[in-house]
């Protein structure tokens, strides 16, 4: 999602010409949800970007690379965008996975032109490459960093370098529809168990940053969208069994302004040792 913007076109409307809250979720339950493209969100919610700038940062990494891995590529726009700002420079070698075959459809016909080899792995599987394929391992938002895999298929000196979603990210929206949620949901992907997790598989933290972000969702349609997108902050999402709750936060948005959450980001940049 974009920068927050402060008024949503909805807001601006008179209130005689506002759409009621059957209208506005049936615009959100239409949008499809392929890749990992936010652009529709724009004027109806918003979200701050990390100070670090990752697709950019991932750009001169690119450059640099001579056989690079994407991983959880989701539709590739990020890798897209990476690959774009860092021509004409780009690895020799260059692959990416993806699990959900709707995205990997769409990534394979955004990267092929890049020169970029999209492979069907779901997320929990090993990665279907040799040892030490590769001198730069991408990922932004992994639903679960697999540190061994990404050891293993590092080159000795050769880099993991991502962007992770943190600890009770957007946990203001979840527990609106699920109920406070235990400390153990609270702290899961938080970045000092994934910094061990990641030494225990061999590997050397380089840097390691986090960061808190506000986000606003100005409308009850951009609520159920980003819901059906972002599928495991609420599991089992459907308008039909939350619909008391999706109107509950739609009147509270009409009563109050935008609906106020946090995300959480933290940035990875680690190493295979040589030896």
């Amino acid at each position: 999602m974009d920068q927050t913007d402060p008024r949503s076109p909805e807001a601006r409307r008179p209130p005689e010409a506002r759409r009621s809250f059957e209208e506005l979720v049936a615009e959100g339950a239409a949008v499809p949800t392929e890749g990992w493209d936010f652009s529709w969100f724009e004027g109806r919610a918003g979200e701050q970007r990390p100070s670090w700038g990752y697709a950019r940062s991932a750009a001169g990494r690119l450059a640099r690379a001579t056989a690079a891995l994407d991983i959880q590529t989701g539709g590739g726009e990020v890798l897209d965008f990476a690959l774009g700002a860092a021509a004409p420079a780009r690895p020799a070698l260059l692959a990416a996975t993806e699990g959900w075959p709707p995205n990997a459809a769409r990534a394979t016909a955004l990267l092929r032109p890049r020169g970029a080899v999209v492979v069907s792995a779901a997320d929990d599987a090993p990665l279907p490459f040799a040892d030490g394929a590769f001198d730069l391992v991408l990922s932004r938002h992994p639903v679960r960093p697999h540190w061994d895999e990404i050891a293993r298929v590092l080159r000795p000196g050769g880099t993991y370098f991502a962007q992770h979603v943190g600890p009770a990210s957007v946990f203001e929206l979840v527990e609106h529809f699920l109920g406070p949620q235990p400390e153990r949901s609270r702290r899961a992907r938080h970045p000092d168990r994934e910094r061990a997790d990641a030494e225990r598989a061999g590997l050397r933290i380089v840097g390691l940053r986090a960061e808190r972000l506000r986000m606003e969702f100005h409308d009850i349609a951009a609520v159920v969208h980003f819901l059906r997108k972002v599928v495991w902050l609420v599991p089992g999402f459907t308008v039909e069994a939350y619909e008391p709750r999706l109107r509950a936060l739609h009147e509270r948005i009409e009563a109050e302004g935008p609906f106020v959450a946090h995300s959480t980001r933290h940035l990875f940049d680690a190493r295979r040792p040589d030896r």
